[in-house]
C-alpha cells in the first residue's frame, strides 16, 4: 500500500525541547519512522525550514506576546495542530511562575532591564488544538504510534485508565504503602509507569485519567494520614489537574 508522506513540522515555544529530543534520539526506529514523514521544520533533526506543512507539533507553553502571534500563524497553516508534551497540554512546570507577581520577580532577577513576560498559558488557551499528546517528556513509542495512525488515517487513541494499571503490570510495590503520595491512581496511563517503577512518585505529567475517582483518591490520602500540603504541591506541579480540582484538594 502506498502511503503519502505527511508534511509535518515541529515547533518549540517556552520549553526545554526534551519532547522533540525524545523523537530525534529514538535511533532504533527513527529511520523507519521518518520514511512516513516529509519533515518541513524540525530543528533537532534538520536545518532546512519550510512553511508548507499539514501537521504541526507544538512543544512548550506560551509566555510572551510574540509567541502568541507566532502560534496563531502556525494554526492558520496547519490542518492538524498537536499539543506535544505536558507544557503544551497543561502549561507544565512553567505554570509555577503564575503563582508569583511577575513585576516583582522580574525586578528582583533582572533589575531595570526590560523583560517581556506573560502569565503562562497552555496551547489550547490560545488556539484550537486537534490532538494532545501528554507527558514530560512524551513517550516515544506513543508518539510514533499516533503519527503512524495519522499517516494511515487510523483511529488515534490514548489510554483512559490510570497509571496504577501499568504499575501493577510491572509488579511494583505501591508507593502509598511506602508512605508517599503518588498521583498514579488519577493520572492517565501511557508512560508504562516509568516513575513508580523507579520508586519515584507519579506527579501526574500526563494529566487526569478519564476513568479517575477523585473522591476515592482523596479518601486514600486521608486514610494514610499523608500531608495535605504535599498533595496540593503535587497536584499543582504540572498544572494538569486544574480542571478536576475540588474544594477538598
Amino acid at each position: 500500500m502506498n502511503i503519502a508522506k505527511l508534511k509535518i513540522a515541529s515547533f518549540d515555544f517556552t520549553c526545554c525541547e526534551g519532547c522533540q529530543l525524545q523523537l530525534a534520539n529514538r535511533e532504533s526506529t527513527l529511520s523507519d519512522f521518518l520514511e512516513l514523514l516529509d519533515i518541513r521544520n524540525f530543528r533537532e533533526i534538520l536545518s532546512e525550514k519550510h512553511d508548507d506543512y499539514d501537521i504541526a507539533l507544538i512543544e512548550g507553553s506560551i509566555s510572551r506576546q510574540d509567541e502568541v502571534e507566532r502560534l496563531l500563524k502556525i494554526r492558520e497553516q496547519a490542518k492538524v495542530l498537536v499539543a506535544f508534551g505536558t507544557c503544551a497540554c497543561f502549561g507544565g512546570i512553567n505554570s509555577l511562575k503564575n503563582r508569583f507577581r511577575m513585576d516583582e520577580t522580574v525586578r528582583e532577577i533582572y533589575g531595570d532591564m526590560a523583560i517581556e513576560t506573560l502569565p503562562v498559558k497552555k496551547i489550547s488557551d490560545v488556539v484550537k488544538v486537534d490532538l494532545s499528546i501528554p507527558g514530560c517528556p512524551v513517550a516515544k513509542e506513543e508518539v510514533e504510534r499516533i503519527i503512524v495512525s495519522l499517516a494511515t488515517s487510523s483511529l488515534v487513541t490514548l489510554p483512559k485508565y490510570p497509571v496504577c494499571v501499568e504499575c501493577k503490570q510491572q509488579l511494583n510495590t505501591c508507593l502509598f504503602d511506602l508512605g508517599e503520595i503518588c498521583l498514579g491512581p488519577i493520572t492517565r496511563a501511557g508512560c508504562n509507569a516509568v516513575c513508580p517503577t523507579g520508586k519515584t512518585a507519579c506527579l501526574g505529567c500526563r494529566g487526569p485519567a478519564e476513568e479517575l475517582n477523585m473522591p476515592a483518591f482523596l479518601e486514600l490520602v486521608r486514610e494514610r494520614k499523608l500531608s495535605h500540603s504535599d498533595l496540593q504541591e503535587k497536584l499543582a506541579f504540572y498544572n494538569a489537574f486544574e480542571p478536576v480540582a475540588t474544594d477538598e484538594t
